[in-house]
């Protein structure tokens, strides 16, 4: 019995530390793109993109086009955990959402993350939102 209960415990403790690693089994998504290189700033490539809870992914918000967009998906950053944000091959690391993103200049920023709750999430481009800068984060 004794023996039992050191062998259970001896595996609660190497759980964490076999567990996997969602972050390095994530699966890239379609670019959401916004604007185009013929002078279309208001198009949107990708405006809905289908996530599954629990599952890691990184998605690369692409401007292309020559407005300030300001990317806000506040309700769908509160429901994700991030693993970070890249801009450039820099890194940010941190324990909690960004209010917006922001583009002054065509650009991108991947963000790699794990979804957690299921629902809808909107996203738009503040502003421009009378535009058709709008779509939504759907994670079942």
């Amino acid at each position: 019995m004794r023996a039992a209960a050191l062998g259970l415990a001896v595996l609660a403790m190497a759980g964490p530390a076999s567990a996997l690693d969602l972050t390095k089994k994530r699966t890239n998504l379609p670019d959401l793109v916004l604007g185009n290189e013929e002078g279309n700033d208001f198009v949107v490539e990708n405006r809905d993109i289908e996530l599954e809870a629990g599952k890691a992914y990184r998605l690369r918000i692409v401007a292309k086009g020559r407005q300030e967009y300001k990317f806000y998906a506040t309700e769908f950053f509160r429901n994700i955990w991030f693993n970070q944000i890249v801009i450039q091959h820099l890194e940010i690391h941190g324990s909690g959402p960004p209010d917006h993103l922001e583009f002054d200049d065509p650009g991108e920023i991947a963000i790699e993350f794990v979804s957690i709750k299921p629902g809808e999430y909107p996203w738009s481009i503040h502003g421009l939102e009378a535009k058709g800068m709008t779509g939504k984060f759907i994670v079942k």
